[in-house]
């Protein structure tokens, strides 16, 4: 028989060669599946015991205790106990050492401000700047119209007193024969009054210029005189120029046979230094020496600005080798003191504080904030918060830190 124009033997044929291609295809894509489900079971297999392994290993090395309110228990089957050292608190006897920058400075009670006493033309300057000079030395000229005002007033003051000493001279004999009124009496003597004022007042005008009464030659001029010994460590005039301000000074002189040592302490360390302390003093100019000193004093005012206090240390200085303005370095000794001693490892930071566990019963903690004085390599000096004896744990303490 034949359908659709193809005989039966070759339509059987057709049928089988597409059935077994159909049964091909679906033995491929079940394998496929079964390898697909194979490898997952595989992997999860291969992944979920080591996943599980590491979990549990997690758990197990854990630190393990028991916290209640501020202390901390841990059992004796904890695993960080092998991990804990303790060790009693040990005391030491500490000498600190402070070491500041310092700078020379020349003392304020051995230096004077030289002011202008009257205003006018400087026509010739006697000194220079770092010169040495005597009292009375002179230092400066000045060509001064107030100064040869000072002495008219001066000489008018002398000339209105004798008139008014004539006058009262002239009626007071009169008085005698009753030839004038008692008003004119008290008039003249009234005036003679105001003409001896007036010359006290003249007189006092040319002392505090610096000069005497009698007028001399050139009285123009005004010769300004060193009020003290020492050196010029300030100059501010030249010849030719004009002085105009009483209030301005126009050179610096310092004695300089005791100078100071000035240091700024930070506040946090102003207890350590206090009044006869010794200080050990090296100049940058002199590295090789060490000048033994002691403080002076320490200022009652600590500056807002820098936080710190000035402590100044005087030194004799007869040579002039120490000068203002040299740079220096002072190491000052703080008195020795017993202190407790701890290593640093021991200290914990928490919240911006450094704490220590203390041992307060076997195995029993108790966090506790201390206060370090200061560091010196791998120890720590304590100021408060535990005393020496104290069992505390010195390695290991970051596992109780939770």
């Amino acid at each position: 028989m034949t359908k659709f124009g193809i005989p039966d033997d070759q339509q059987g044929a057709t049928f089988g060669r597409r059935l077994r291609r159909s049964g091909i295809v679906l033995a491929l894509i079940l394998s496929a599946l079964a390898l697909v489900s194979g490898a997952y079971r595989f992997g999860a297999r291969w992944w979920d015991p080591p996943a599980r392994a590491q979990v549990s290993d997690t758990r197990e090395s854990a630190p393990q205790f028991v916290k209640e309110d501020s202390r901390i228990t841990v059992p004796q089957s904890s695993p960080i106990r092998s991990k804990l050292v303790i060790q009693a608190i040990g005391e030491k006897e500490i000498q600190r050492s402070l070491t500041l920058p310092a700078v020379v400075e020349a003392d304020p009670a051995h230096t004077v401000k030289v002011l202008p006493p009257v205003a006018g033309r400087v026509i010739d300057l006697k000194i220079q700047l770092g010169e040495r000079v005597t009292q009375g030395q002179e230092l400066v000229v000045i060509d001064s119209s107030d100064l040869a005002q000072a002495y008219a007033d001066d000489e008018k003051a002398r000339a209105s007193l004798k008139l008014t000493k004539q006058a009262l001279d002239r009626l007071l004999n009169l008085e005698k024969y009753s030839a004038i009124s008692v008003k004119d009496r008290e008039q003249a003597q009234n005036d003679h009054a105001q003409a001896e004022a007036e010359l006290q007042r003249a007189q006092s005008r040319l002392r505090a210029i610096g000069v005497t009464s009698e007028r001399p030659e050139g009285s123009r001029l005004l010769s300004v005189k060193a009020p003290v010994s020492g050196s010029i460590i300030d100059l501010q005039i030249a010849t030719g120029a004009v002085v105009n301000d009483p209030t301005a000074a126009i050179m610096t002189i310092a004695n300089l046979d005791t100078i100071w040592v000035t240091a700024n302490v930070p506040e946090k360390d102003t207890a350590l230094i206090a009044k006869g302390q010794s200080a050990d003093v090296v100049f940058t100019a002199y590295p090789g020496e060490v000048f033994k000193g002691e403080v002076l004093f320490v200022s009652d005012v600590l500056d807002p600005d820098t936080r710190r206090t000035k402590v100044r240390i005087a030194f004799h200085n007869p040579d002039m080798r120490l000068k203002p303005n040299m740079f220096a370095s002072a190491v000052f000794l703080a008195p020795m003191q017993m202190m407790p001693v701890i290593p640093t490892t021991a200290l914990v930071l928490r919240n911006e504080m450094d704490q220590i566990f203390v041992e307060v019963a076997p195995w029993v903690f108790e966090a506790r904030p201390v206060d370090i004085a200061f560091q010196q390599g791998d120890q720590a000096m304590v100021q408060g918060g535990v005393k020496a004896g104290e069992r505390i744990v010195v390695k290991g303490g970051v596992l109780l830190n939770d």
